[in-house]
């Protein structure tokens, strides 16, 4: 974390009930009179953890290899992705980045995207889902994405109001430009931003993480850095390793769990080793 961070930006939850205060707080609407918080949630285990893509933790010359990941992905993908037997351009036609993206993240591909939810629960899931990492801090990573999709450049801005959209879809996105290196070249004139876009509903997972994904206008760009500049943007949640435990079991008695958000027996079966292991 850098040093310039206002101390106000990083709160420490002291109990269960201070830590739903913290993840809920500025949610309500008064145009709307409803509670529909503007924050993208992001849960990590380690608090010290910064915002790095899977890209980035492939280390070396990591922006050179995302093409070559992308590439290659396409071409291998044929027939696997979906129900039944596909083409790829059944899965995402030639001139899609942004889907292909989507599908790549999804299936564990490393790029230069950054899962989020907007559900404070499924990222304090992922948060307390390691019990190897009890013995530190975990953290909880809020963004304002309203306030962050002012600094969008005013191409992005129209095609969002245009479509009165909270976030992004990959449509909307591809009304802007269709690859990543567009992407990059259309916004090179302007200062970084962050967009944060709702991927196709691939599957039940997707669905019932509600999922979301950001991306910067580069492969090099850490969402930290950016942050910091920012810092009215988003705040960050601590959770002491001392109150993992409490916040963990509690969870598992609310069903947010494994079972529930990795739909299938992959899911249960992590569910049930990791509710049966006992605690250190």
């Amino acid at each position: 974390m850098a040093e310039d961070v206002p101390d106000r930006n990083i709160v420490r939850a002291r109990s269960w009930l201070q830590l739903h205060e913290l993840l809920f707080d500025n949610s309500f609407d008064e145009s709307i009179g409803r509670f529909r918080s503007n924050f993208a949630f992001r849960g990590l285990a380690d608090a010290s953890y910064e915002l790095q893509t899977s890209l980035m933790r492939l280390g070396g010359k990591f922006e050179i290899v995302e093409m070559h990941l992308l590439r290659n992905f396409r071409k291998y993908a044929f027939g696997h992705v979906g129900p039944r037997r596909v083409t790829p351009e059944d899965i995402v036609p030639q001139n899609d980045d942004w889907n292909l993206l989507a599908v790549a993240q999804h299936h564990g591909l490393p790029t230069r995207l950054l899962d989020w939810s907007n559900s404070p629960y499924a990222a304090l899931h992922f948060a307390t889902s390691n019990m190897k990492e009890f013995d530190r801090d975990g953290a909880i990573w809020c963004v304002d994405i309203v306030k962050a999709h002012t600094l969008l450049p005013p191409r992005l801005t129209e095609i969002r109001k245009a479509e009165l959209s909270f976030v992004f879809t990959t449509e909307m996105l591809k009304q802007y430009c269709t690859s990543l290196s567009d992407f990059d070249q259309q916004s090179a004139t302007y200062q970084d931003f962050v967009v944060f876009f709702e991927p196709p509903s691939l599957d039940q997972r997707i669905i019932s993480q509600y999922a979301l994904f950001s991306v910067m206008p580069g492969p090099t760009h850490l969402l930290n850095d950016f942050l910091h500049a920012h810092p009215d943007l988003w705040k960050k949640v601590v959770i002491p390793k001392e109150l993992k435990l409490e916040v963990r079991d509690k969870l598992d008695q609310g069903n947010i769990n494994e079972r529930v958000l990795f739909p299938g027996l992959d899911g249960l079966s992590a569910w049930l080793k990791r509710y049966y292991t006992p605690p250190n």
